[in-house]
């Protein structure tokens, strides 16, 4: 049997998902709890989700948010190191560096973002990294191939 795919999910899904039940974020959601993908994260990209669901979206989004990470059984990787995050500095503004750093320490197919800004700058995406960065509607473009 095939491998289902790793998702890094960066924070922006977590986030978009929790505000909408309709949309790339929560369909790739979906597949996760249909076993067809499976969720990866980190403790910081959650509680950066976590943190903006709460300032900016309400209780009922972050309601939403706890249910869909009980429902995922998502692997949450061990925190990258400092050494590890360092070492994606000069891929990507420091902000951003621990989420490459977690997404290749967790072994993942893909990283999902709707950070386009900064994920998908040239310099990241020709960085040689172990893993195709898109969102998640691109992803589920490739996927079902819609």
């Amino acid at each position: 049997m095939k491998p289902v795919p790793r998702l890094f999910l960066d924070a922006s899904v977590w986030i978009a998902a929790a505000g909408s039940t309709t949309g790339g974020s929560a369909a790739t959601l979906e597949l996760c709890r249909r076993n067809k993908t499976r969720a990866v994260a980190s403790r910081l990209v959650l509680l950066e989700a976590e943190r903006n669901i709460r300032k900016k979206l309400g209780r009922e989004a972050l309601l939403r948010f706890y249910r869909e990470i009980a429902s995922q059984g998502v692997d949450v990787i061990k925190t990258p190191t400092s050494h590890e995050i360092a070492a994606q500095n000069r891929t990507i503004d420091p902000k951003d560096a621990h989420v490459l750093a977690a997404a290749v320490k967790g072994q993942v197919d893909f990283l999902l973002t709707l950070d386009r800004k900064d994920f998908m700058a040239p310099k990241v995406l020709h960085a040689g990294l172990p893993f195709q960065i898109m969102t998640p509607g691109d992803f589920l473009r490739l996927r079902l191939g819609k």
